[in-house]
């Protein structure tokens, strides 16, 4: 679905975002792309989307230079930006006049969608909350129906249950023929729904790892105190919260936050660890 290879990118010569930077994304997966503030994480989905071009490298979709926009190509690819801008047309008037660029978009489904979230298809978009403009968005989005689905920070401006009828609408809607990114600094608005982690730091992907693999090999834990176990410890005011290698053979729930801190805060033991017990096709950290 993605090939990006060698990626080199950045919007002066001095402060390039990412160096040599290589990632595979295949259909049939939902990734999660984490990063600090200013990681960049935004300027790699605009390579991967074509409203962005790398310096060097190669960045393809659908086996296409993403940068060439290709009309095939962009029929089935939807971007959604994390700042969204709707005319002042109804929602019925925007389906109208935007859902013939997707071939395979799906009415029936967007009518569910809207009911889920709770958005009245005769509103003037303009008019709505910038909560409510979000929804409508996400809601055509998944109804587009593309092969590759690129949300860039979807969960904000939503409340708590917004986000969890967000979750729930994304799961449902991938199928094996569907790539779905999404990115966010919202760590724990992924947990239950991402099953592959991408992290971006340092200009490269640190991490690129199927969540099951990561339960069979790390294990999460509160503990009053960290010992020499620990690949990784977060004093807390009751203990600490610590990584270590999972010898139970039983795989684990992930803390995605206390792995993210981890992994940006380069901590080699961790780091290490993960390089040696990487599965054969998972690229090196």
């Amino acid at each position: 679905m993605v090939r990006i290879r060698n990626l080199h990118f950045g919007y002066s010569k001095k402060r390039p975002l990412f160096q040599n930077l290589s990632l595979t994304l295949e259909r049939g997966h939902i990734y999660g792309l984490l990063g600090k503030n200013g990681a960049g994480k935004s300027t790699l989905l605009k390579n991967i989307v074509g409203l962005a071009f790398p310096d060097a490298g190669t960045c393809e979709v659908l086996g296409q230079p993403a940068a060439r926009r290709l009309p095939a190509v962009l029929a089935d690819v939807f971007f959604l930006p994390e700042e969204v801008y709707v005319p002042a047309v109804t929602a019925a008037q925007f389906v109208e006049h935007t859902a013939g660029f997707y071939p395979r978009f799906d009415y029936d489904a967007l009518a569910r969608y809207l009911s889920e979230f709770e958005v009245p298809a005769q509103a003037v978009l303009a008019a709505l909350s910038f909560g409510q403009q979000k929804k409508f968005m996400i809601a055509f989005a998944l109804a587009a129906n593309t092969s590759l689905l690129v949300l860039d920070e979807p969960t904000n401006g939503l409340d708590i249950p917004s986000k969890a009828q967000f979750r729930k609408l994304v799961a449902t809607a991938l199928t094996d023929e569907r790539c779905v990114i999404v990115s966010t600094h919202q760590v724990r608005d992924l947990e239950s729904l991402i099953d592959t982690v991408l992290v971006l730091h340092g200009q490269r992907i640190v991490l690129n790892a199927d969540l099951g693999d990561l339960g069979e090999r790390l294990s999460f834990a509160s503990v009053a105190e960290a010992d020499g176990t620990a690949l990784y410890a977060e004093e807390t005011a009751v203990g600490a919260q610590v990584i270590r290698p999972n010898r139970s053979g039983v795989p684990g729930r992930i803390d995605l936050e206390l792995l993210f801190n981890a992994l940006v805060s380069e901590a080699p033991a961790l780091a290490h660890y993960l390089t040696q017990t990487q599965p054969a096709h998972e690229p090196a950290l």
